[in-house]
């Protein structure tokens, strides 16, 4: 999470137990503060347009999704496993729901170039929610725990939840910030089962 007062948003929403990652994700106190993969929360700062936002969103969605796949595949615990299998799928769904955003504001489907076209980001093909490159991430949790990985998962839906949230607030009254806010919701739900998890396991 970005600041305290973004975990007083979480406080607010109703979750009872709220981490401040103020400092990044290597400020992280909890099970996965050893040596963990950089963070880039920076990733979302280039995005001004709603457009822009979107394709950013998107890229990191699609890093995400790569990410709790090869998690997925990993775990023995199958209780887990089909867990991330489902956050995978989630991701997927919320891609798809970023791409019918997207023709809404431009009122066509988006180009093959798209998000390419729309947004340049840093290693676009590598990085996920939290800005956090997945090829760094799948190698910090090769050997972990399952707890740490699920820790490492919390910090970076805690991350994703807050940022959909500012882009929410950034769309202000316009009808496209519903679509933030629906995600938002999601990522809550998400946050919610894994720190469900998690507490079983520590």
């Amino acid at each position: 999470m970005r600041s305290r007062a973004a975990a007083a948003t979480l406080e607010s929403a109703g979750f009872k137990q709220v981490y401040s990652l103020e400092g990044g994700i290597r400020a992280w106190k909890g099970l996965v503060a050893e040596k963990t993969p950089e963070s880039g929360i920076a990733y979302f700062s280039p995005a001004t347009k709603p457009e822009e936002m979107v394709a950013l969103a998107w890229f990191l969605e699609n890093g995400s999704r790569r990410f709790y796949a090869e998690v997925s595949r990993r775990l023995n615990e199958p209780d887990i496993s089909d867990l991330y299998a489902e956050l995978a799928s989630a991701e997927e769904r919320h891609q798809a729901t970023l791409l019918d955003l997207y023709r809404e504001f431009g009122g066509t489907p988006p180009n093959d170039g798209f998000p390419k076209s729309i947004i340049s980001v840093e290693n676009e093909d590598d990085v996920m929610e939290g800005g956090m490159r997945v090829s760094e991430a799948l190698q910090w949790v090769q050997g972990k725990s399952t707890a740490a990985v699920l820790g490492l998962s919390l910090a970076l839906e805690t991350n994703s939840y807050d940022l959909y949230l500012t882009m929410e607030r950034r769309l202000q009254d316009q009808p496209s910030s519903r679509v933030f806010r629906d995600l938002s919701g999601e990522e809550k739900q998400h946050l919610e089962r894994l720190s469900s998890l998690l507490e079983e396991r520590t």
